[in-house]
């Protein structure tokens, strides 16, 4: 493994190249295009992963309860544990990894990365390709383990922990090879001159930034962390993966399944070591601080976030995060006022607000809006919002397959009385949070989501992330006034996304301004089956890296770009 061409497939795993050269390519002319492009299934239906699939799955994930997570082969470890996994359906999982020796870690990792940067971009691309193929056929062992750490509902944690979180790892392999295949593996340079042109030969290395360490998050532990490992993987960079204390075993199985794959194709497994912890640890900036960690990517709250991206900035590293963010919608008029009342009533209930994509705040004018049905007041149409929030939710059985179940104590507490935190922010209660009993498991936290009206004088209340299943109705004096609200509370405190309902041209030309002053992405105008809260791999970037909410987006030229460099060696012909 020996070869500085960054195209070439090397000595190892030849076989890779060739059996995923047809995919790669695909996602090469995905991303040109911005088309469709999945190689995922989302459907979970026995039809699609086999008769027995799910079954397997819930036996993996369960075999796993109750013990030692014990199959990340010579992992180094300091021969204690940690787990701390409360499934916020209600059992403890009492799953309990080895917690890694950071020390000897970091020596492997380093020994690992001369052999994985000489095998060259393409093969580096097929591993982690196959490593992902490998992570999709436990993709209900997967889900299962995601459900009962993050609380999503099993079809969504399915598809988003599962087949989603998969495209987005494609995306972030075939972004790195796209941008290690700009860089050609050798020329000749001429230069014409008097006597004759002068001749050089130009050999271009990729060499790796360093090691990165992947932040995981306890909502979206698969989704929000595999861009970022797969980034830095394809790059050349070996990584640790630290995972939120709550949802560690999502990420755990995907270690075990990179750490075999490789050692199967002939590279160290040191490339991807897991970094287990129980609450409160503070590990994650422990590792971050190591001199030898060049890449930090980070999903979670914007404490130490911002610590991130101060400290460790200032320390040289790259760091890429996701924070919070006040999510917002413009309503100015419509032509179909049920399709704006359903698409919003399930964007607004889905994984109960738990979203980092969730809206939290619409702002209506207080005159109202005109629509197919009329002229709808502001109170008539937060009336109307609540009334289809209620239809949508309103058998337990089936609301629980929407909403999941709530896994922060914070969440909990806030939608526990939300007439108190209406009055507290200066508002009035539209539509109370709900208690919803599950069929299945009676401890679960599970909230039909609410409404609270607050008038835009009340700044106070709406310009701060208010996670979880809340929503603000916000009276505004105009649609001008509400899309400068929107604008500048995004400038200031950040999105991950922003939508806009009108039937005027005029008024969607000031959106698409208002959104690119304050850097987040528009939805217009959703009335589907497509809403807010979902992207697409290799179609829509997820977050803008330009507000506040992310200084980062999913999967960009700068996004996997900066993880590696390039050494040139140049000399006479």
């Amino acid at each position: 493994m020996t070869t500085t061409d960054p195209t070439s497939s090397g000595n190892a795993a030849p076989d890779l190249v060739e059996a995923h050269r047809e995919t790669l390519q695909q996602g090469r002319e995905a991303l040109a295009s911005r088309a469709y492009f999945s190689r995922y299934p989302e459907s979970p239906s026995p039809r699609v992963y086999g008769e027995t699939a799910a079954a397997d799955g819930l036996r993996a994930f369960e075999a796993h309860l109750a013990s030692d997570f014990s199959t990340l082969g010579d992992q180094p470890t300091d021969g204690t544990f940690a787990g701390s996994e409360l499934s916020p359906y209600g059992p403890l999982l009492r799953v309990r990894y080895p917690r890694l020796d950071v020390d000897a870690a970091i020596v492997a990792a380093r020994s690992a990365m001369p052999g994985w940067r000489d095998a060259g971009a393409l093969t580096r691309a097929a591993v982690c390709v196959e490593i992902v193929d490998a992570i999709n056929k436990r993709s209900f062992e997967i889900a299962n383990s995601v459900m009962h750490t993050s609380g999503q509902p099993f079809v969504m944690s399915f598809q988003a922990a599962g087949p989603h979180a998969q495209d987005r790892a494609l995306e972030s392999i075939v972004g790195a090879l796209v941008e290690q295949e700009r860089v050609p593996a050798s020329v000749v340079w001429e230069k014409p001159g008097r006597d004759g042109p002068i001749r050089m030969r130009k050999d271009y290395r990729i060499i790796p930034r360093g090691i990165g360490l992947v932040i995981g998050c306890n909502t979206f532990p698969t989704w929000n962390s595999y861009p970022g490992l797969f980034a830095s993987l394809a790059t050349g960079n070996p990584v640790i993966v630290k995972p939120h204390p709550r949802a560690v075993l999502p990420l755990a199985i995907s270690v075990e399944v990179a750490r075999k794959v490789l050692r199967d194709n002939g590279f160290d497994p040191a490339l991807v070591q897991l970094a287990a912890e129980s609450d409160g640890e503070g590990l994650a900036k422990a590792i971050a601080e190591r001199p030898e960690v060049a890449i930090i990517d980070y999903t979670g709250g914007p404490g130490f976030g911002g610590w991130l991206e101060r400290a460790a900035a200032a320390a040289g590293k790259l760091v890429y995060t996701e924070k919070s963010g006040v999510n917002s919608i413009v309503v100015d008029s419509t032509d179909n006022l049920r399709g704006v009342l359903g698409n919003l009533a399930f964007s607004l209930s889905l994984y109960s607000g738990q979203m980092c994509t969730t809206p939290q705040n619409i702002y209506v004018p207080r005159d109202g809006i005109e629509t197919d049905e009329g002229h709808v007041s502001f109170e008539g149409f937060g009336a109307t919002l609540g009334g289809a929030m209620t239809k949508l939710t309103s058998d337990d059985a089936k609301a629980v397959e929407i909403l999941g179940a709530i896994v922060n104590d914070d969440v909990r507490s806030r939608a526990t009385d939300l007439p108190g935190l209406a009055a507290r922010l200066g508002g009035t209660v539209v539509l109370d949070v709900r208690k919803v009993t599950h069929p299945s498991y009676p401890d679960a936290v599970v909230r039909a989501p609410g409404l609270v009206a607050l008038d835009v004088a009340n700044d106070a209340g709406y310009t701060r992330e208010c996670f979880g299943p809340i929503t603000f109705l916000i009276a505004t004096d105009s649609t001008a006034q509400s899309l400068a609200r929107m604008r500048d509370t995004i400038k200031e405190h950040g999105a991950m996304t922003a939508a806009v309902y009108s039937t005027s041209e005029d008024v969607l030309d000031d959106a698409r301004d208002a959104a690119a002053d304050a850097g987040v992405a528009l939805s217009e105008n959703l009335t589907g089956p497509v809403f807010v809260n979902q992207t697409a791999a290799f179609s829509d970037y997820h977050g803008t890296g330009a507000n506040p909410a992310a200084n980062a987006a999913y999967v960009d030229a700068a996004y996997v770009a900066n993880r590696f460099r390039v050494v040139t060696s140049r000399r006479h012909v």
